[in-house]
């Protein structure tokens, strides 16, 4: 992409709310610009606008239904569009954290074997990430609810 994407910078403006303590704030910055750009907006702004809208939802449901949405837009992503944010990108990379959060957030809503089936899922892609920070993080994160997962089997199991 050519100049300034302004619209991934108002995303990471909201962003940085969220990340500052002030959820709300970075909510409503992000459904102002959700309706400018969807649902025929462009795939990699919906992804990642409704990526981080997960992350500010005070409930379980909500953030569920936008873990959904990124994923769904992401499968609509083609590399060169990734790529055209920024060069490092590829489509692959993005869904063993999309997966992890659908998985997280099955979990919430008490919904186990989605969780584990999306958990699944997000192993299946660890190859798309780096040996980085941001890969070790995505890989500690996938293996701490696998195992709060399967504590919780099977303590349902010892009943």
């Amino acid at each position: 992409m050519t100049g300034t994407d302004t619209t991934m910078s108002r995303i990471e403006a909201a962003v940085t709310l969220h990340r500052e303590g002030d959820p709300g704030a970075a909510r409503d910055r992000l459904a102002e610009i959700w309706l400018e750009i969807s649902p025929d907006g462009d795939a990699f702004h919906r992804c990642v606008l409704a990526h981080y809208m997960a992350d500010v939802q005070p409930e379980p449901q909500d953030e569920l239904a936008w873990d959904l949405r990124a994923l769904e837009a992401a499968d609509s992503l083609t590399d060169e569009r990734v790529r055209a944010h920024h060069a490092s990108l590829a489509v692959r990379g993005f869904y063993p954290s999309l997966h992890l959060n659908l998985a997280s957030s099955y979990d919430k809503v008490g919904d186990g074997d989605r969780a584990r089936e999306h958990l699944d899922r997000a192993r299946t892609y660890l190859d798309a990430l780096g040996d980085d920070s941001y890969g070790d993080g995505i890989r500690a994160a996938i293996e701490r609810l696998a195992k709060r997962l399967a504590e919780r089997l099977d303590g349902a199991g010892a009943e």
